[in-house]
Parts: structure tokens; sequence; C-alpha cells
């Protein structure tokens, strides 16, 4: 069928059977959400057939429009929000709720690309640095305003667009060294920590004394670097103090381990790696996972959803969900890639970026090895806003790509 060409069936397969196996491990923690999920899963499909018959310069038209409507709704948080489950992040209508963080990262993205791909950017110049960063610097100050800690770190995977439009990689190891500096201030003397830091510095400069331009410039660089770093080091215990305690456990849960919170922050976690564990290689069958159906994991049905894919379905079943997940992520970052235009390839990448930063994230939050932050698994955790943005963000861009691929041009 001709109108068919240019659909991606592999992306398109992908979604479906994610989701779809989605709503039957909901449905098997809980049959009424499950049942609900189904319902919002009908629902994206009838928005993303509507998307599907829109111009794709709709998207790039109204990217202004979306941005500045999503920074709205994250900021009227503060007046109209619902807190549960100790967070004002949510807006309740009726019996229905809706996180509009979710569809932020959709005009985020929108916005990102739209700017990127005008004639006026260019990534070395200091005028464009600050758009990109104003960008997604605003609505990420909003969400960290609420506070909303997991989102915000999904606001980070925008760097890998920019990264393929020429962000200077430097960045993100410099990211990565302040991360890593922070972390070991939490479980080491940040006295010690500053001492080797130094150290290395001196050993480096030692092998490296020749080679490096001597100047005032470079004095001061060096020193300021360290500076910085001692600084983050020192300041990370008194950070940690001043954080709500159900906070400070789950980063501490990373390094005492789950059992000295068991009653606390350290429950979830402890049946969560309970459930995986006990489902062995081939799993224990459909609805016949002792800790998912005693429901001894809080909000399994959402966060620690992986839980029941790794008790139910073992770890055959665990790895077929991430081997597709891997799939589907590396087609979307192929896709965007392949496209024509810079507007599709850029929200190309921010998609697939929103979906590693949050597959990666909830993966290592169920299994200890990030802390628990309250992040969806994509088209996977329970709840209609996070269904329906993502499966919009999908729309959208395979949308662009059936346009891509039956352009001329």
């Amino acid at each position: 069928m001709k109108w068919a060409e240019g659909i991606d069936k592999l992306g398109i397969f992908l979604y479906l059977a994610i989701s779809l196996f989605a709503i039957a491990n909901i449905y098997s923690v809980d049959e009424g959400l499950g049942t609900k999920q189904f319902i919002f899963f009908g629902i994206s499909l009838v928005v993303g057939l509507v998307i599907f018959t829109m111009r794709t310069k709709f998207f790039e038209n109204f990217a202004g429009i979306f941005f500045i409507l999503g920074v709205l709704s994250l900021a009227g948080l503060h007046v109209f929000g619902t807190e549960i489950l100790g967070q004002k992040n949510w807006y309740k209508f009726g019996g229905f709720t809706m996180q509009p963080v979710e569809f932020a990262k959709i005009g985020t993205a929108l916005m990102l690309a739209n700017y990127v791909s005008g004639p006026d950017f260019n990534l070395k110049m200091r005028k464009s640095q600050m758009t990109v960063l104003a960008i997604i610097g605003v609505p990420a100050l909003v969400v960290l305003s609420i506070p909303d800690v997991g989102s915000l770190l999904v606001f980070t995977a925008f760097a890998i667009a920019l990264y393929r439009e020429g962000l200077n990689g430097w960045l993100f190891i410099v990211g990565f060294v302040l991360a890593a500096v922070f972390l070991l201030s939490i479980a080491f003397n940040p006295l010690y920590i500053t001492g080797v830091l130094v150290g290395l510095v001196l050993i480096f400069i030692l092998f490296n004394y020749q080679k490096i331009h001597w100047s005032v410039p470079t004095i001061f660089t060096i020193v300021g670097s360290l500076g910085i770093l001692a600084g983050i080091s020192f300041g990370t215990p008194k950070i940690m103090e001043k954080l709500p305690k159900h906070q400070r456990e789950r980063i501490e849960v990373l390094y005492k381990g789950e059992k000295a919170f068991r009653d606390t922050s350290g429950y979830n976690l402890l049946y969560s790696k309970t459930a995986i564990g006990s489902g062995g290689f081939w799993g224990k069958g459909y609805k016949q996972g002792s800790v998912t159906q005693g429901k001894f994991v809080p909000e399994q049905e959402t966060d620690y959803i992986f839980c029941t894919v790794g008790e139910e379905w073992g770890f055959f079943g665990s790895f077929l969900l991430v081997l597709f997940y891997a799939i589907y992520i590396g087609r979307i970052f192929y896709l965007a890639e392949t496209q024509k235009n810079t507007f599709n390839r850029v929200f190309g990448y921010c998609f697939a970026g929103i979906l590693l930063m949050h597959f990666s994230i909830n993966l290592g939050m169920v299994m200890g090895l990030f802390p628990t932050v309250g992040i969806p698994l994509p088209y996977f955790s329970y709840g209609g806003s996070s269904l329906l943005a993502f499966s919009i963000m999908t729309a959208i861009f395979f949308k662009l790509n059936y346009a891509d691929k039956n352009s001329l041009v």
C-alpha cells in the first residue's frame, strides 16, 4: 500500500508491544488499574492518529505556544496543584489527575528543535548558547521549585540533542566529574576527597609539565577548578543535612543498603529486589508472583512495575523487555540521524534522549543502583499523563519521519 510507505513499522510494532505488555503487568498488580490503563492506551491511540493527520509544519509553527503553555502549567502547580505522595506536582479534575511536567517536556523538545533549526542558530556563539540554556533552564528551574528532582534529571537529556548539534563533549566530562565528587563526598571525608583531587592534579602536571602552556589564565583555571571541586566536596554534607529525611535516606540506601532502612526508604527497594530475584530464569508465571499478588511493594504499578516483570516473567522476560527498549530507543536515534530536516532530527534526538533517561533511571532505581526519585518507565508504568505524553511524542516523531521519507527534497 502506497500510503504506508514511510511508516516505520518496526518502531510502531515495538511501541505497541511494550505498551500492551505493560497493560498485562499492571493488570496483574491491580485489575482495576489495568483496565484504566487500557482505556488510557485507547485514548493515546486516537490522539496519535489525529496527530498523524496534521501537517508537519504545525509542530514547528506552534512550538513556542506549546513551550509557553508547558511552563505556565508547571508554574500553576504552586497555586492550583494537588499534593500526592508528598509532592505537589499534579492537577486534579474530579476523579482524574494530570502531571503537567510530562507534557512540558514535549513543549521544550519542540521549542529546542524549532530554535536549533532556525537560521540564526550557531552553538559557538554566546547568543545561541544563552538561548538554548534558557529554553531548557526555564522549565527546569520551575520543576526544581516544585520540587520534582526526578523530572529535573530528565531535562538533562536535551544535552544529547545539543551534543549532536555541536555541543562540546568536555561539558559531559565536567558534569560527570562534578557528580562523582558529590557522590563520593557522601561516603568519604571531604578532606580525603580534596587531598586525592590535589594529588591527581599534581601527577597530571608532573607528566605534562612541558606540554602545558603556562600563563596566568592557565594557573587561574587549575586553581579555580580545584576550588570548585573542593567546595562541592565540603558542601555535600551540608546539603545532605538540609534535605528532608526521606530524600536523604533514599540516597543513603545506596551506601548502607536497603536493610538499614527496611522500615522506611529501603522498604520498596528491599521487596523490589526480592521480587526480581525470586523470579529465577523463567519466572513464577502470570499472576503467580507472591510479592506482586501480596502487594508488598507500594506503588508497584507505577515506578516499581519492573519488579513485577522480574518476578512473574523471570530473567528471560526481563531480558526481552530490556532488549525491546534498547532496540526501540536505538531505532529512534537512528531514524533521527537519517532525517533531512534539522527540526525533525533535533526533536528525534530529544525524544530518544528522554526515553533513554527515563529507562536508565527507572531500572537503576528498582535494582538499587540509583536513588528512588519517582521516574516512570516509559509506556510501562501506570498513569494516563505519562502514557499519553510519551504517545504524543511518539506520534509526532513518526509523523515527522513519515513526512521526511515521502519528501522529494
